[in-house]
């Protein structure tokens, strides 16, 4: 064995596991099995042109190499983004714990209670931090929740707004460019009109029906926004204010003014700067929003017994569920970060975040006073960590950057200085030295912190937060450590078995592509840095553009969007861009089959495009002869197709070529949603089958991992027409030539976890990339071919062949009283995630088992399915005490003195053999929803004050 092989460690099935998997399959060889999956005239002629495959040791030693690139400056440029320290026991115990960074979103929430109660935390400090009523789980990035929050606002206007076709949207000037850039990009095909100016100088127009605001503004000053919010409810003006959540612990709470969202980024809870991202956006509302929030939420209900249980509540909101119906395409969280930053308050409670807020408050007022004195003018009249020198920027700016220190020059006469949780006395002297060098006057040296505050009485915070238990007992990292192992413990995630969600690609998250995000070289880049101090990631991230260009078959690439269903909305908006570009705005008709991912229709609607759903056949593929009729019929106005390859049914279709033909000769482009890249890499590409752009998800087809529903990477690569149009940002120059305003925060969105896929195609390689892509596949049909006898598949290829995934049809079931739910939570007790649950197709199980898992695990998988369907023949409809109706089993039912139950505790929690050698044990019975949905609880309030009597 190759010890120095990577694909070896990362692909589960060995040479001699490879001969009976085939024989079980019924094919001679890996290369015939291909052949009979994927169709013919798409197949790659070439391998993919990328460089040897390095091995673990050696990228190990390559990716250090370009991390010393990268000039970690003290960095004090702000804009929404500032260094923090991330206390060592959450960057051991969750970051690098893969407890933590496998998971799964929390659809099984029997098995998901620890970060289902961390996310609990994360709502509750951010309700309790902004003062409002609601928060969701976290959002992709705070320009995200911003243009969410317009769009909610948009949704809600009052009847009489939407009547007279009230579309204005005030944006105060103060408010973060990248989140004003992102503002536009969402605005334009939703029909509103943004008006940008002084916040002062706003007349109340009954023309406008939302407002947002920066609270601090984007140079530092904090303004009283009391005034403002009482006018604005007089005129039916609802208001957004972005706010920083460190500052919430000095001011005011927004929702105490009777604001109508508060918005925000939690990355200075202890989360690095990774040249912009992943990092926990918040986004909190009133109740009265609670049916239109975007986003997740994790609410209270009870289990089977009665007991306290967590689940995602309000799951109708699910894209998947509300298509083109929804008013939000997002179906990414951020929740590995939203952990991160919840323990961090944990962690520090109430006082240590006080402290904390203190201490960069009396740094930036000491400041202050000492750049005074050399006889500098401060602007900011009130603020909490930011100042505004009036200085010559072409002086202070080369000073500074030879003493390794960034500010921020919004224009040639003012100097930014944003203080942050890492500044120390030493770090203040070394910046006073700089204003010292650059007025000519002798340098000055604070000795101590200065006590006094800029903020004025009535806007300083007065209520108390963060005064539950959980936020008030774990200070010490014994304690802490012991809390988080205490809640990983409640979750099933990779370290533990495989999760074969079909559509989700949880692959292995390998160690070695892990490491480097804890290298505070790579960690500790503000993402408006000067370029040339981020050499290493230019490097890194040019390269990772140019072989995700070369996988699929395409132009060129934006790494911007940071999550799936951002990639779809970008792809659409290049789309439509390209469309503007050749006088053909009217073009709006996007085709969607449908059998479509439900994010799909919602990120048409989302970019200003007119749903059409096409037919499929009852084999699931798509109805040629429906989309050719509605091709034809809208060949005027056709914008785009959507379309999943191979399906979301688990099918490479043979007319593919045709499909995309018949587009392009109507007009319109191709986009193809690559959820299932996972079956392409290597073999054949977006671009050998005719699409025009695809969005890829890192965090599945390349390795960046799930972290319990986010982070996610959706970058788009695109056909050289539609190069010109790819995302920009307005602070750091990035994009094409013609491109379209920003998708996301960050330049390169969420660059710190790029890294991942960047080393996972580094130490694949092409030959690596194609055989785990082979053995993808193969893993799903030896799958299916041990489970025919005893389920149907509900589609296949025409060589009768599943992709990398299938459909499992458990409808017959009913006729024993078994739904397809029941069959999720047994296989709880076999130690397995469920696969995904009725979708695409209501009362199916759709599996995917990836290369990474091995034949053993691959077998007991089957095992546990085929003793599941022994089960389900010994169940009857009359009889709804049994086995599979009582599951999950919990550790309560089989130590207690009575059982109940026509079965025996051993079959119950020990159905196979294997399970006793790594029992997992879900610490609730199964979930009653229907409480959940009736008694919307989302903080950490004791489930005794809400339980029916």
């Amino acid at each position: 064995m190759r010890t120095d092989s990577f694909a070896l460690r990362h692909i589960g099935p060995d040479e001699i596991e490879l001969q009976d998997m085939l024989s079980t399959v019924g094919v001679p060889t890996l290369d015939r099995l291909i052949y009979e999956t994927i169709p013919d005239d798409i197949r790659l002629k070439n391998p993919l042109d990328l460089p040897a495959a390095l091995s673990e040791n050696e990228y190990a030693e390559h990716i250090g190499q370009l991390a010393s690139l990268n000039k970690v400056f003290k960095t004090y440029i702000g804009l929404g983004y500032h260094q923090a320290i991330l206390p060592a026991v959450i960057q051991r115990n969750v970051l690098e714990n893969p407890g933590w960074y496998t998971a799964y979103t929390p659809y099984q929430a029997e098995i998901a209670q620890g970060r289902l109660e961390a996310l609990l935390n994360f709502q509750t400090m951010v309700s309790d931090l902004t003062g409002m009523e609601l928060a969701n789980a976290s959002l992709l990035d705070e320009s995200t929740a911003a243009a969410e929050a317009m769009a909610l606002l948009f949704a809600v206007r009052e009847r009489e707004q939407k009547k007279n076709e009230v579309a204005k949207f005030f944006v105060s000037e103060e408010v973060l460019p990248q989140t004003i850039s992102l503002l536009k990009t969402r605005a334009i095909p939703l029909g509103i009109e943004l008006v940008i100016g002084d916040h002062t100088e706003f007349d109340f127009s009954t023309e406008f029906f939302g407002a947002i605001l920066q609270y601090p503004g984007k140079s530092g000053q904090v303004f009283n926004y009391t005034n403002f919010v009482s006018r604005s409810k007089e005129a039916q003006i609802k208001i957004v204010v972005a706010a920083d959540i460190l500052s919430l612990v000095k001011l005011q709470a927004p929702g105490e003014l009777g604001v109508d969202v508060v918005v925000g980024t939690t990355q200075r809870f202890g989360i690095p700067l990774g040249y912009g991202g992943p990092h926990a956006a918040y986004f909190a509302t009133k109740e009265e929003y609670k049916r239109s929030i975007p986003g997740r939420i994790i609410g209270v209900t009870k289990d089977m017994n009665g007991n306290r249980a967590l689940r995602m509540a309000l799951q109708t909101r699910e894209q998947h569920i509300k298509r083109d119906k929804a008013t939000s395409n997002i179906c990414t969280a951020q929740v590995l970060l939203a952990v991160m930053a919840g323990m961090y308050a944990v962690y520090h409670g109430p006082k240590g975040l006080k402290y904390i807020a203190d201490t960069i408050h009396s740094s930036a007022v000491t400041l202050e006073k000492m750049l005074k004195e050399l006889g500098f003018q401060q602007l900011n009249s009130s603020y909490f960590d930011t100042i505004q020198i009036k200085a010559n920027a072409s002086v202070v700016k080369p000073i500074a950057e030879k003493n390794q220190i960034n500010f921020y020059y919004p224009d040639p006469e003012t100097v930014v200085i944003a203080i942050n949780e890492t500044t120390n006395i030493s770090d203040l002297n070394k910046i006073v030295a700089v204003f010292s060098e650059a007025s000519e006057k002798s340098k000055l040296t604070i000795e101590a912190l200065e006590k006094g505050t800029t903020i004025p009485k009535e806007i300083e915070r007065k209520k108390d937060f963060l005064t539950n238990e959980v936020f008030n007992s774990y200070h010490s990292e014994t304690e802490l450590m012991r809390y988080i192992k205490k809640l990983e413990r409640k979750d099933l995630s990779l370290n533990h078995s495989m999760i074969a969600l079909g559509s989700c690609t949880m692959k292995l998250n390998a160690a070695s592509e892990m490491l480097p995000l804890s290298n505070p070289q790579w960690g500790n880049i503000h993402p408006f840095a000067p370029v040339e101090q981020a050499e290493g990631y230019q490097v890194v991230l040019k390269k990772l553009e140019d072989q995700l260009t070369e996988i699929t078959g395409f132009a060129g690439t934006s790494l911007q969007p940071n999550s799936g269903a951002q990639g779809e909305y970008a792809g659409l908006m290049v789309i439509r861009a390209y469309h503007e570009s050749r006088g053909d705005a009217h073009r709006n008709i996007c085709l969607i089959p449908s059998s479509a991912h439900g994010t799909n229709p919602a990120s048409a609607v989302m970019a200003g495009m007119k749903v059409v759903v096409t037919k499929a056949t009852n084999e699931g593929n798509i109805d040629l002869d429906d989309l050719r009729e509605k091709a034809i019929k809208h060949k005027d106005n056709l914008a785009a197709l959507m379309v999943t390859y191979p399906s979301t049914h688990g099918v490479f279709e043979s007319s593919i070529r045709e499909v995309t033909r018949l587009i392009h000769e109507n007009g319109g482009q191709v986009y193809m949603d690559g959820a299932n890249m996972n079956a392409q890499v290597g073999l054949t590409n977006p671009g050998a089958i005719g699409a025009d752009v695809c969005h890829l998800n890192l965090h599945k087809t390349f390795a960046i991992p799930h972290g319990g529903g986010g982070p996610g990477v959706g970058p788009i690569c695109v056909a050289k027409q539609l190069l010109p149009f790819l995302p920009g940002n307005p602070v750091i120059k990035t994009g094409g030539e013609q491109a379209i305003t920003a998708i996301s925060s960050a330049p390169w969105g969420s660059a710190l976890v790029c890294l991942i896929s960047y080393g996972y195609i580094t130490m694949l390689g092409s030959k690596g990339l194609q055989k785990a892509t082979e053995y993808a596949i193969l893993n799903a049909n030896y799958i299916k071919a041990r489970l025919k006898e005893h389920y149907q598949t509900l589609y296949s290829g025409e060589c009768g062949r599943a992709a990398h995934e299938m459909i499992l049809d458990c409808r017959p079931f009913k006729n024993n009283g078994i739904e397809v739910v029941d069959i999720a939570k047994r296989l709880i007790d076999y130690g397995f995630h469920a696969p995904t649950v009725s979708f695409p197709v209501a009362g199916t199980l759709m599996i995917e088992p990836t290369e990474s898992e091995s034949k053993a695990e691959l077998d007991r998988f089957c095992d546990a399915l085929i003793s599941i369907r022994q089960e389900i023949s010994e169940s009857s409809a009359e009889d709804e005490n049994n086995i599979l109706k009582n599951a999950p089993h919990t550790m309560p039912m089989l130590t207690a003195e009575t059982w109940d139950f026509p079965y025996s505790r051993k079959q119950a929690a020990f159905p196979l053999e294997y399970v006793a050698d790594n029992k997992f044990w879900p610490t609730v019975r199964r979930l009653d929803d229907a409480y959940g949905d009736r008694n919307l609880i989302c903080t950490c309030d004791p489930i005794e004050e809400y339980m029916e009597a």
